[in-house]
């Protein structure tokens, strides 16, 4: 069977550096970080305060203040991305078959500011007192069911959970639902809210996390010699993807084509990246393949590129063993050095960047990059943004558990 063509039409997203996909696009590609100390709750007793959060966040400018109420965090951003997303797109749902749209949303945790706010109620006021609306909000496929009613979309529905691939993976699962001819159009991408006490908790304990709390804005530093850990974010980037024809039959704006998906497991540790890399290139040459992409017309990595001291330098690895001497000439950026780790997000986040960078030519630098390391050597559009024409993208997401997920991009 032949696989149909699939490209994305529009683009939606929610993040501590905005709501509209213009105003954050303009942001990243001027450098501007959105990393602050963290004002949601009181953070005085961990060992971090600071996060890429959204701050000031009325979801009643999205949805009805009851759905608000219904609704976990994470939900709220994926709702609020959707709105952009489908607006940006130009569909008209009652004239699309409903069983023909699918949604498939990634997150890596799900309700987690749902199950704090009820695990205290339970301790302190009782069982009777834990919310109805417990079990709805804090599952992880509430942020699907939600957009899917919001637009009355019947086809393929369900969320992908593979920690901080677990965007990425739904959106490999979209293309491939509509390359097969299972749906013609699919609402993808990530939603993530875990940037609350316990998430926050959890990560410090860990020792993964950044701990410049005293110049937030220098937190996040993917690439760089003195990188110290990663920095919590949240947020949503959510994509409309189309079947080729189908989007050219309504006279749709096409940012790009969704050309290849990649997939695999480093089988080593469940934390840590295998130390070679060889599931991080494994997947970049899984996603090459299945697009048909020759390496030498790749231009453009959207770097997984958290700021940890083991991902970047293996991930760096994993990039000169697929692209070999090409990998010199790629243009690598981490969107992270500026709107920090969405975690399960990220990879529709950092999809919807890619869509903008070869629709708009632009690559947005990696901030915060000021002294090189040996280990990683690869040009990281350091600090300033950089205009040019971008035939191929891939955009890498690698999750705790092994998981490794790499999607492949091209110009129309």
């Amino acid at each position: 069977m032949q696989k149909r063509r699939v490209v994305i039409t529009g683009v939606g997203v929610a993040c501590s550096l905005g709501f509209r996909k213009d105003d954050v696009w303009d942001r990243l590609v001027a450098g501007t970080s959105g990393v602050s100390t963290i004002e949601n709750f009181d953070t005085t007793d961990f060992a971090v305060h600071i996060g890429a959060e959204i701050k000031n966040f009325d979801p009643t400018q999205w949805m009805t203040p009851r759905e608000a109420k219904g609704y976990d965090r994470f939900s709220q951003f994926g709702v609020a991305a959707a709105e952009e997303c489908v607006q940006d797109s130009g569909i008209d749902f009652s004239k699309v078959d409903p069983y023909r749209v699918g949604v498939l949303i990634g997150t890596g945790i799900g309700g987690i500011t749902e199950i704090e706010t009820q695990h205290e109620k339970l301790v302190t006021r009782g069982p009777s007192r834990v919310s109805p609306f417990l079990v709805p909000k804090m599952m992880g496929n509430a942020v699907s069911g939600v957009i899917s009613m919001r637009y009355g979309l019947q086809g393929i529905n369900y969320v992908a959970m593979s920690a901080c691939a677990s965007g990425s993976n739904a959106i490999g699962a979209a293309l491939r639902t509509i390359q097969f001819g299972d749906a013609d159009v699919v609402v993808t991408g990530g939603s993530e809210a875990a940037l609350g006490p316990l998430g926050l908790a959890g990560f410090c304990s860990a020792r993964a996390l950044s701990r410049r709390n005293d110049d937030p804005t220098k937190a996040s530093r993917p690439f760089d010699k003195d990188r110290d850990g990663f920095v919590m974010s949240e947020g949503a980037g959510i994509l409309m993807f189309e079947e080729y024809e189908h989007a050219k039959a309504r006279g749709a704006h096409i940012y790009c084509e969704v050309c290849g998906s990649g997939m695999s497991g480093d089988a080593h540790h469940i934390t840590a990246p295998h130390p070679e890399g060889v599931g991080a290139a494994k997947a970049m040459e899984l996603a090459l393949a299945d697009g048909g992409i020759p390496i030498d017309e790749v231009d453009y990595v959207n770097a997984h590129g958290t700021s940890t001291e083991l991902n970047d330098k293996i991930e760096t690895s994993a990039i000169k063993r697929v692209f070999g001497d090409r990998a010199k000439k790629l243009a690598v950026s981490s969107t992270k050095s500026m709107i920090g780790h969405m975690l399960g997000a990220s990879g529709g986040f950092e999809s919807v960047a890619v869509a903008l960078t070869i629709d708009r030519g632009v690559v947005h630098p990696t901030i915060n990059y000021e002294t090189p390391d040996p280990d990683c050597d690869l040009d990281y559009v350091p600090n300033t943004a950089r205009e040019m024409p971008v035939r191929y993208a891939i955009s890498n997401s690698f999750g705790f558990g092994g998981h490794n997920a790499c999607i492949a991009f091209g110009k129309v």
